[in-house]
């Protein structure tokens, strides 16, 4: 490849990654603001530990759905293959909303939080109220993911940004009214904002969508609507099945780590932290999970764009590294966390420890996105599936052990397991990228 069509190609991966990462970002935004306004409303300890709780349950409930996205943008190609991807999605919504309800029924609330995780009192009913607040939240991420990943894959990433920023706004105008009143705990204000919003995002997400699906059918009608793509439920299943486990695996280690640090040293003060430590990790991983979408789209079009995908993972990637390790290991930190993010000296303090073990948690989410998007290229999504097992079995195990065994603070113990099982997670998946590069060598 010339220096030219390297060039243009890295000029092509900015112009479809940049909405994305944008997106992203403004996504990110939302979890250190809505930490920053809980932090400054009253019995803030309390509130940012029931957010942190309420907002990993709900994580894990949505979790199945979010690998629409890669899905829409893999198997969206026709009329036909839309519409079986949509009553896919529309099915597991439900299915998932029916789950948030019965978390919610007081009986297996109370054995979940109170006899499994041990919450304290305080906490688990302002998480309760903020679960029944986040009821649309599954729902409304998978039909915003569906829509999303259409935009993406034919390329129409501006969209799904312009989508994010009137999330981004109703977020902002939803806590900024609420916080004001004075009259709303904390997590209450936190659970709305971010309800509205994704609520918005999602209609959005479908308007914008309308003139992709009128083409879709216009080119479908003008064929004798052919299945092109030969896609059936069996199919979607297939594929999708692997993709939505990860994710569930993925999530699973927010409530996983909640569980561990309601018994660990300092479990109040950790369950307060972890949110906005997660918060400002978040700004810099958002990075690395939108370039998953840009791998797809592009290989899908050009299976040869592989070796410039990865070199421009490679510079992204060391400028995330750098960008995080100057905030984390300079006074940045506690301007951070005290004077944006609201937090006391104590927490701030407490802080500290896990983001600098955290620092390494950007660089790979984006090895690990770059991963499995070649793997669903190729339509090899189980070690993806795989991999996330190992990585969360590993989570679960380190925790035990530098809580029950090594006595860490419960914070400090979740980070470290976080980052290594992450890696061990890239390991796994190290071989079958490998092996799979003979599939975009001879294109």
């Amino acid at each position: 490849m010339s220096p030219s069509e390297l060039q243009l190609s890295f000029k092509r991966i900015l112009k479809l990654w940049l909405p994305l990462a944008s997106t992203w970002l403004m996504m990110a935004f939302e979890g250190p603001f809505l930490s920053a306004v809980i932090a400054r409303l009253p019995d803030e300890t309390f509130n940012l530990a029931a957010y942190g709780v309420a907002f990993s349950f709900a994580l894990i409930v949505e979790a199945p759905i979010i690998m629409m996205l890669s899905a829409a943008t893999a198997l969206v190609k026709d009329a036909p293959s839309y519409r079986k991807l949509r009553n896919f999605t529309f099915f597991l919504n439900g299915v998932l909303t029916l789950v948030l309800i019965f978390l919610l029924i007081p009986p297996v609330f109370h054995r979940v939080m109170m006899d499994w995780i041990q919450l304290p009192a305080e906490v688990a009913q302002r998480a309760r109220w903020a679960l029944w607040i986040l009821l649309p939240w599954p729902g409304a991420i998978g039909y915003r993911r569906f829509f999303q990943g259409i935009l993406i894959r034919f390329n129409q990433t501006g969209k799904v940004a312009l989508g994010t920023l009137l999330r981004l706004i109703t977020v902002i105008l939803v806590a900024g009214t609420f916080a004001y009143w004075e009259a709303l705990p904390g997590v209450v204000v936190g659970a709305s904002a971010l309800s509205a919003g994704v609520v918005v995002e999602a209609l959005t997400g479908r308007w914008m969508a309308r003139p992709v699906l009128r083409s879709l059918f216009r080119s479908s009608d003008a064929a004798g609507s052919p299945n092109h793509s030969g896609l059936t439920y069996r199919n979607i299943a297939a594929f999708y099945y692997p993709l939505a486990l990860t994710a569930l695996l993925a999530l699973a280690v927010h409530p996983i780590a909640t569980f561990f640090m309601g018994r660990s040293r300092l479990p109040v003060q950790s369950l307060a932290v972890l949110p906005v430590m997660n918060a400002l990790i978040f700004v810099f991983r958002s990075v690395g999970l939108s370039f998953q979408e840009v791998v797809i789209a592009l290989l899908e079009e050009n299976r040869r764009y592989y070796p410039t995908i990865r070199k421009f993972g490679y510079l992204l990637g060391g400028v995330l590294l750098a960008g995080l390790g100057i905030l984390a290991f300079t006074p940045l930190l506690d301007v951070w966390y005290q004077t944006i993010s609201g937090l006391n000296a104590t927490l701030s303090q407490l802080a500290r420890v896990p983001t600098r073990i955290m620092v390494w948690m950007p660089v790979l989410t984006l090895w690990i996105s770059f991963q499995r998007a070649v793997l669903v290229v190729i339509r090899k999504t189980q070690p993806i599936t795989l991999a996330s097992v190992l990585e969360v079995a590993s989570i679960a195990f380190i925790l035990w052990i530098t809580i029950y065994h090594l006595d860490f603070v419960g914070v400090v113990a979740a980070s470290l397991a976080f980052v290594l099982g992450r890696l061990l997670a890239n390991g796994w998946l190290a071989f079958p990228v490998w092996r799979g590069r003979r599939w975009f060598v001879n294109g």
